[in-house]
């Protein structure tokens, strides 16, 4: 069975392309959400994300996202130390679920695939981009933020040139259909690989 990575930029819409995947039946591991999840669920990941963060962490056993994210984008040292402490059991997760499934290939969805040099885990990478301006107004929509909170964390990702670079494939995503039509293109070439 064949690993694939899905990353992207903020705003690229990698979880639209993720679900295009998913409605031809390929299954998709997000790692954002099995992230989250685990923070919550996990007394390990619990226990480290206090001890770097504190008691505020948490309100009621709930991970207080709010709080971790105004810390982690205006300190990349701190970015670090909870991407330590989340990452491995993401990793562990993943190859545990890549077990139960029976396809030709599994699309692996993560943030920063490149970022973290991961690229190597994977027998082929997807990339999704688009235009800043786009990615930012994307953003603003669908989190009801400000400019300025987006471009602080695009400030915590690479530019989209230098993982283009490093990306088995590339879809510009800006428009819906062309973009659902490199998907099925790059689904045909994995199946046949």
């Amino acid at each position: 069975m064949k690993l694939i990575g899905l990353t992207g930029g903020i705003g690229s819409g990698k979880s639209t392309v993720a679900k295009m995947f998913e409605a031809m039946g390929v299954p998709v591991y997000n790692s954002d959400k099995e992230a989250k999840l685990l923070m919550n669920t996990s007394e390990n990941i619990k226990d480290g994300i206090i001890s770097i963060f504190g008691g505020e962490a948490y309100q009621k056993g709930i991970l207080n996202r709010e709080y971790i994210a105004k810390k982690v984008f205006t300190d990349k040292n701190l970015l670090s130390q909870l991407n330590a402490i989340v990452h491995p059991a993401v990793k562990e997760h993943f190859h545990s679920w890549v077990k139960d499934q029976d396809h030709p290939y599994v699309v692996q969805e993560a943030a920063i695939i490149f970022e973290n040099g991961m690229q190597d885990r994977y027998d082929a990478t997807v990339l999704v981009t688009a235009p800043k301006e786009v990615r930012i107004n994307r953003v603003m929509a669908r989190d009801k933020v400000e400019e300025q909170d987006v471009l602080s964390r695009m400030d915590n990702q690479w530019d989209e040139a230098a993982k283009m670079a490093l990306a088995t494939y590339v879809i510009h995503n800006i428009d819906l259909e062309d973009t659902k039509r490199k998907v099925q293109e790059i689904h045909q070439v994995f199946l046949k690989e």
